[in-house]
């Protein structure tokens, strides 16, 4: 039977090895492979085909209708009247807020990256007999796995 687990790169992925090799697993039995940090930078860019969840209009909506609202009542007083006021100030509001956004997206959240440090996960596959399975499952849990499978 083959148990097939992910770990973060931490000195727990360790101390699960060891245990493992202290229950009579065999090193030839154990199988550790790390994955490979992404080297390119990420698009900020959603496409047709792929969203990372983040929308950059949120802010820009958001101020746009604040400012459409101001620009519609102060477009009483003013030459234009309150429609075209109303739309410059939606305008000017949404740009505003998307530049916000993007600004925060690309600058604030890329050191928020690099500063975090992220490591690429572990895979651990564990080749092991059948009446074992569910210490090895133990063990791989107890020590912060992030998911445990097993194949028979």
């Amino acid at each position: 039977m083959q148990l097939i687990s992910t770990f973060e790169n931490t000195v727990f992925l360790e101390i699960a090895v060891s245990m493992l090799e202290k229950e009579g697993i065999n090193k030839e039995n154990i199988f550790a492979v790390p994955l490979d940090n992404r080297m390119e930078e990420r698009k900020v860019f959603d496409t047709l085909h792929r969203s990372d969840g983040i929308s950059l209009i949120d802010i820009g909506m958001a101020l746009a209708t604040a400012f459409s609202v101001v620009g519609a009542s102060v477009g009483f007083k003013l030459a234009w009247g309150p429609i075209y006021w109303g739309l410059i100030g939606a305008i000017v509001g949404f740009m505003l807020g998307f530049a916000i956004r993007l600004f925060t997206e690309i600058v604030l959240k890329k050191k928020r990256r690099l500063l975090k440090g992220k490591q690429a996960e572990v895979v651990l596959i564990i080749d092991c007999a059948v009446e074992k399975s569910e210490l090895v499952e133990n063990i791989l849990w107890n020590h912060f796995a992030l998911g445990v499978a097993k194949v028979k």
